[in-house]
């Protein structure tokens, strides 16, 4: 198949309700002709972090007026799309059945057929979509609930070299923050913070960073903050404004330190299972979006003769077109789902692999 192909996208997942338009002609650069999000920082705000009822609650109320928008936007028909591509898990279930649904009812109503995505896919083609990177790539996946490294060989051709055992990043910088009395999302608050201040004062544990494999772990980052912060409130009182800041640097540090001294490690795994001509490690998801952790990735890739790839920041974070994109590579290879496509809360991208963090009734969730 190599007509032109115009998808929507719906994604649902987490707290961010998105739909976009995306349009590829083989042999030419990816048109996305719209992406729209809603986002629920405001909703959750007051609780510390997503609350996954509130969620689906939003995602239920948003999603025809996100699609409407993305459609007007874009300037595209909905009778005139190839395909509908949704986010089908992981994720916040709730929210999750919210995209799936009304994707069926879209699917139902006009006739255009639908396409399931595993929203990890969504962020690790992302590169393809911005860069047309191609096959095969490194991908350092880093997300709020996420964290991998992958072979990318093809739409649906995935190979982990590790992950984390405990915690995401995006999940550690959050309840970091949390613990710094700084606003959520924490990422971006943790990274403000330590803007100024000094990372030299804390010198936190850089965990696993002894091991020869690829897998990390981040838990024992933040009660190693925790220690810290209770070590200083007691001596003094309280937190002081550069205590906050050096506390946030110091996190921020170690966590980079980890990801680069692991992504070390996975880019000679990979080119030692490969010989692309042109090696490729690519970032996504939305802990990508630090600046100093795309600094330092930067950084390694020209040590080690790699070229490296950040998407824009707003294709770094849960969004839509991500999941069009996915959608339009797997509808380019034959894929599309009926009615009875299905809501999964996990869904590994390499279903060879063992499960890292555990199986259940619902699958492995990694």
């Amino acid at each position: 198949m190599t007509r032109t192909l115009t998808i929507l996208g719906l994604e649902s997942s987490c707290d961010d309700t998105a739909a976009a338009v995306v349009r590829h002609r083989p042999g030419n650069r990816t048109e996305i002709l719209s992406s729209v999000v809603f986002d629920q920082t405001s909703l959750h705000m007051d609780f510390g972090g997503v609350v996954p009822e509130i969620a689906a609650r939003a995602h239920v109320e948003k999603l025809d007026y996100c699609v409407e928008a993305a459609l007007a936007q874009s300037g595209i028909q909905l009778v005139d799309l190839d395909a509908i591509a949704v986010t089908a898990g992981p994720g916040l279930i709730g929210g999750v059945l919210a995209g799936v649904m009304c994707a069926k009812g879209l699917s139902a109503g006009s006739g255009v057929p639908m396409i399931g995505v595993n929203h990890l896919a969504g962020h690790a083609l992302t590169p393809r979509m911005t860069d047309g990177v191609d096959f095969p790539y490194l991908m350092l996946l880093v997300s709020g609930g996420h964290c991998q490294f992958l072979i990318v060989r093809g739409a649906e051709d995935y190979t982990r070299l590790g992950g984390t055992i405990d915690d995401a990043p995006g999940e550690a910088f959050d309840k970091s923050a949390r613990l710094l009395g700084l606003e959520q999302p924490g990422g971006p608050a943790i990274e403000q913070a330590a803007l100024a201040g000094n990372p030299e004062r804390f010198r936190f544990p850089r965990p696993m960073l002894e091991r020869p494999d690829c897998n990390l772990s981040f838990s024992g980052l933040k009660t190693a903050l925790r220690r810290a912060r209770d070590d200083l409130t007691t001596a003094q009182g309280g937190l002081h404004g550069n205590d906050i800041a050096d506390l946030a640097a110091g996190f921020q540090a170690a966590v980079t330190d980890v990801l680069v001294g692991k992504s070390k490690r996975a880019i000679k795994a990979f080119l030692a299972q490969e010989a692309p001509n042109t090696p490729v490690l690519a970032v996504a998801g939305g802990v990508a979006a630090n600046h100093g952790i795309r600094t330092a990735l930067t950084g390694l890739c020209r040590e080690t003769g790699l070229g490296f790839i950040a998407p824009p920041l707003q294709y770094c974070t849960d969004n839509a077109a991500m999941i069009a994109w996915a959608g339009l590579e797997l509808f380019r290879a034959g894929r599309a789902d009926d009615f009875s496509l299905s809501a999964r809360p996990r869904w590994p991208l390499d279903r060879k692999s063992q499960p890292m963090l555990g199986s259940g009734k619902k699958g492995a969730k990694a």
